[in-house]
């Protein structure tokens, strides 16, 4: 099975799929260091250099790659993938895959990113706090709509780490 992590950025994507994939003994693969490999380049950089359109097609293109190739896998996709080409009917039309969505709250968002700008092409220029939470409640509006479509839906504010996979691995097994 292929364990495939969807929320926000910041959500614990990473962080905890690297956590659930120790536990169960299954490989971990962020989609975005996945796509720097293979393009050779960072995520920062072909956003500057090639756009988010390019970045998007190459997003699917490894998404259905990973799909396609991997099994006992958890997988955290970058924070709009579900939201473009299609990306969340290719998980939810595989039935090797089980999506489970990180769902933090603004507030919560937002005090873990506000340090991490210069690392997020997307949030780069953003230069308040006010402007950040303005930002990421438009982008979660937009956005929820796929993020919902999640097999699973795990609400993360103010959990330990643990305590998140205990209940993730309650629900997926």
């Amino acid at each position: 099975m292929i364990l495939v992590l969807i929320g926000y950025m910041a959500s614990g994507k990473s962080t905890l799929g690297r956590i659930l994939a120790n536990k169960l003994n299954y490989d971990f693969i962020d989609l975005d260091d996945y796509i720097e490999e293979k393009e050779q380049v960072s995520v920062s950089d072909i956003f500057k250099s090639k756009g988010e359109i390019y970045f998007r097609k190459k997003e699917t293109l490894y998404l259905k790659e990973l799909l396609d190739d991997k099994t006992k896998l958890v997988l955290s996709l970058g924070g709009g993938t579900p939201c473009y080409s299609n990306n969340m009917d290719a998980l939810k039309n595989t039935s090797k895959a089980k999506s489970v969505y990180l769902k933090a709250s603004i507030p919560t968002l937002v005090a873990r990113l506000k340090n991490e700008k210069s690392k997020r092409p997307l949030i780069a220029h953003i230069e308040t706090d006010e402007l950040l939470t303005e930002f990421i409640g438009k982008h979660l509006f937009e956005r929820t709509q796929f993020y919902s479509l999640s097999d699973v839906t795990i609400t993360t504010d103010n959990k330990k780490e643990e305590d998140i996979i205990e209940e993730l691995v309650l629900q997926l097994f």
